[in-house]
């Protein structure tokens, strides 16, 4: 019998049948995937997974949306909603505090949890991160508006990684059969229609409550990300005051892939260091 590894456990989270990997033990860290057409938690953090669960109790949700959880018919697509559900899965595994680790979109979602509920949170992760204004980049313009074919999610993968050994045949393949899936890129394509800049706007934190937060913040970005401009980290930077940056060079939108072991070895001695 084959098993997709994307399927994992099943929980009502604020109301949403959510798909999640809970892997390894100790203090609980959250993982938050991107919001690529045909992701999954899995997709996202297949490399991350394995190593940071040797530490930690590494948890990692399909949002509402996307990968193998629920669609709910007329759900409305919002970081607010996305929060609840969060913050949903937190309650129902009965975490009182989790670190967040947050990938592009998943960065910006957070940020917002952070910053609506600070106490729910020990530390932060932002990795390529959504969340501060910028102008949409014509990379991210691209991911969101994906139609799809495989020759569509070829150059797709070509705009993610600055390594393009990484951007196989059989890669392509798997990505395009990820976003064809049943309900997949009907709901990718109700979250982000065109104009397209209004979504990155309405995943901006304010300012002021970014620079108000306390948590002590890694902030990671790929010196040739295509999809997210560097400067975002930067503006973090300047923002969090409990902040450090490292920034990969030689590396696209895929951090946690390009450079896994060292991306892996970061966060770990990261979380693990006490303040």
């Amino acid at each position: 019998m084959i098993t997709n590894p994307e399927i994992a456990k099943q929980i009502q989270a604020a109301g949403i049948q959510t798909n999640y990997h809970d892997v390894g033990s100790g203090e609980p860290v959250l993982l938050i995937h991107g919001s690529g057409p045909g992701v999954s938690a899995w997709a996202n953090w297949r490399l991350s997974l394995p190593a940071l669960s040797t530490k930690f109790r590494v948890i990692a949700p399909d949002m509402a949306g996307f990968g193998f959880s629920e669609r709910p018919t007329n759900y409305q697509y919002s970081m607010e909603n996305w929060v609840t559900q969060a913050v949903g899965l937190l309650d129902a595994l009965g975490l009182e505090r989790a670190s967040l680790v947050g990938n592009s979109f998943g960065g910006a979602l957070a940020l917002a949890l952070a910053i609506h509920h600070p106490e729910r949170v020990n530390k932060l992760v932002l990795m390529g991160s959504v969340g501060v204004p910028f102008k949409i980049t014509e990379g991210l313009d691209r991911v969101w508006g994906y139609e799809p074919s495989l020759q569509a999610m070829k150059s797709l993968l070509d705009i993610f990684a600055y390594n393009r050994a990484l951007v196989t045949d059989e890669l392509a393949e798997l990505r395009y059969q990820a976003s064809i899936r049943p309900g997949f890129q009907e709901s990718f394509s109700a979250m982000f229609p065109a104009p397209r800049q209004r979504w990155v706007d309405a995943m901006t934190s304010a300012l002021a409550d970014i620079w108000a937060l306390p948590h002590h913040t890694l902030i990671i970005h790929g010196r040739d990300d295509q999809v997210i401009p560097l400067q975002n980290a930067y503006d973090l930077l300047d923002l969090i005051e409990r902040s450090e940056l490292h920034v990969f060079g030689q590396c696209g939108h895929w951090t946690q892939i390009e450079h896994a072991t060292s991306f892996n070895q970061l966060v770990a001695e990261f979380l693990e260091r006490a303040y």
